[in-house]
């Protein structure tokens, strides 16, 4: 009976704020209005609008980016992540705040600082006139919107796989190496395997915003460059056409649905679980 009393306020809080909001975008994804008597039908053509090829190429670019800014989170992360759990304890605590104390900084103004950087009149630029080389265009690119994603989202690529390697059980390295393992092949047969689970915990914690996100392109390409977030926002800011607004958006949770599903998966897939073979 204390269980129920103390679950009251998070299911109030997830009926009112989840399941309820979900439901509406549910319901107009589904439905349009009569021009005449303003009444609600049922129609498929929301969903079909979607698939239509101008849109195609907004869901291909957007996967494509988001696919690009994981992959690069995790071939700066995993190095990273390693060199922050194989730090002294004394100085550990100090590198991981400096990953995340830039996270406590709004969302933003973390993106607005890369205005000013990559600007025409922005550092970047200045240190090139500074040594009598031309100026180059670094802002309102597709480079950018990839930096900006990378920055914002490494931390969540990082923290992850820093967790399951500092957890890591020693004595199973030790063991390869004494069994004549070279670093390679510890590496490659023990070491990620085992940290496979925050491997694809950091990519799935990459891959979700970044196919979501719409600040991103929004400051560093101008709003030129339409991602699946630009096209949701636009269906409900500009165009004032919620009902496919609402359809993209429900397609857009099953595809993190569908990711997440993968990745729970794959992390399912432990080593511990049936050992670890060296050759």
């Amino acid at each position: 009976m204390l269980k129920r009393i103390a679950s009251g306020p998070y299911l109030i809080w997830i009926v009112l704020f989840i399941l309820i909001p979900i439901l509406m975008i549910g319901f107009f994804s589904m439905v349009r209005t009569d021009a005449e008597t303003g009444d609600y039908y049922l129609t498929a053509i929301n969903f079909a609008r979607v698939f239509e090829p101008v849109y195609i190429a907004v869901w291909t670019r957007s996967i494509k980016i988001a696919l690009e800014a994981t992959a690069i989170c995790l071939l700066i992360g995993y190095p990273m992540a390693m060199i922050l759990a194989k730090m002294n304890s004394r100085y550990r605590t100090i590198a991981v705040m400096l990953f995340v104390v830039p996270m406590w900084m709004n969302f933003l103004l973390r993106t607005y600082a890369w205005m000013t950087i990559l600007g025409k009149n922005g550092i970047l630029n200045k240190i090139l006139m500074f040594f009598g080389l031309p100026q180059m265009t670094f802002l309102y690119s597709e480079g950018a919107v990839l930096l900006g994603m990378v920055y914002n989202f490494l931390p969540f690529m990082v923290l992850p796989i820093y967790t399951v390697l500092s957890r890591m059980d020693q004595s199973l390295i030790e063991a390869a190496e004494d069994l004549g393992g070279n670093r390679i092949n510890v590496f490659r047969k023990v070491i990620f395997p085992l940290s496979l689970p925050g491997v694809v915990s950091g990519t799935s914690m990459v891959f979700m915003p970044a196919v979501s996100t719409f600040v991103i392109s929004n400051l560093l390409y101008g709003g030129q460059y339409m991602l699946i977030g630009n096209l949701i926002e636009q269906q409900f800011l500009v165009v004032n056409d919620w009902f496919f607004g609402s359809a993209i958006s429900i397609i857009l949770m099953f595809l993190i649905l569908a990711t997440m599903a993968v990745m729970n998966h794959l992390s399912g897939n432990n080593p511990e679980e049936g050992g670890v073979n060296l050759w």
